[in-house]
């Protein structure tokens, strides 16, 4: 029987096997580099989904493995560029997530003595992985440290689903059915993470005058 999330995001695995399908490495280079850029596509199927080609004899190892890793480091860049060129618009002049240049300024210096484990281990972690360029343009993190981070994060994810595929063949499927837990341990984490900083502003927000 499948989990529930596996049968939500069916419809989005099916797809991404149907462009794998029709276009090949070019389709594993663009699902991935989506995948990076923050759309919901969900990577450890593309690969999975990949290294099964390479089980039919479709592809090389070698071609998915770089046509998922380039596909990962473009989107990363993406998304990279938007934090880096769109801070201000993204966090100082929106209404709904409005953060302070002082605070800015915090989160700057946080990320400059913490960023380097930050935006490699959360290169390792479902769902985060994807969102981790974001806050690294916002930081002013120098590129090439982040792109070499990125890297590092992104091989060990890239290789490894795409042996997985290779290895179990047409039960691809099933392995991205039971690796699906994963996400709902993150998603869980990430809740109660967003209520806690929720929290934590509300309950330091200065009462109104009466």
């Amino acid at each position: 029987m499948l989990l529930p999330e596996a049968s939500l995001t069916g419809p989005i695995v099916e797809f991404c096997v149907t462009v794998v399908d029709d276009t090949g490495l070019a389709g594993i280079f663009l699902l991935m580099g989506a995948a990076s850029a923050c759309i919901p596509i969900p990577s450890e199927a593309v690969m999975l989904f990949a290294g099964f080609t390479v089980s039919e004899g479709r592809h090389t190892l070698l071609e998915i493995l770089v046509a998922g890793f380039l596909g990962n480091m473009a989107g990363s860049w993406l998304t990279y560029a938007i934090g880096y060129y769109g801070r201000v618009d993204l966090m100082e002049r929106n209404k709904l997530i409005h953060v302070s240049p002082a605070k800015l300024a915090k989160v700057d210096g946080w990320f400059k003595r913490h960023g380097d484990v930050t935006v490699f281990a959360c290169r390792l972690i479902p769902l985060v992985r994807a969102f981790i360029s974001l806050p690294a343009g916002l930081a002013k993190m120098p590129f090439w440290r982040f792109t070499w981070l990125t890297a590092l994060g992104s091989i060990p994810w890239v290789v490894g689903f795409g042996l997985l595929g290779q290895a179990v063949g047409d039960e691809w499927e099933k392995w991205r059915d039971h690796l699906s837990i994963l996400d709902y341990i993150v998603v869980a984490a990430l809740l109660a993470l967003i209520v806690y900083w929720l929290y934590k502003r509300y309950r330091n927000e200065p009462a109104p005058d009466s």
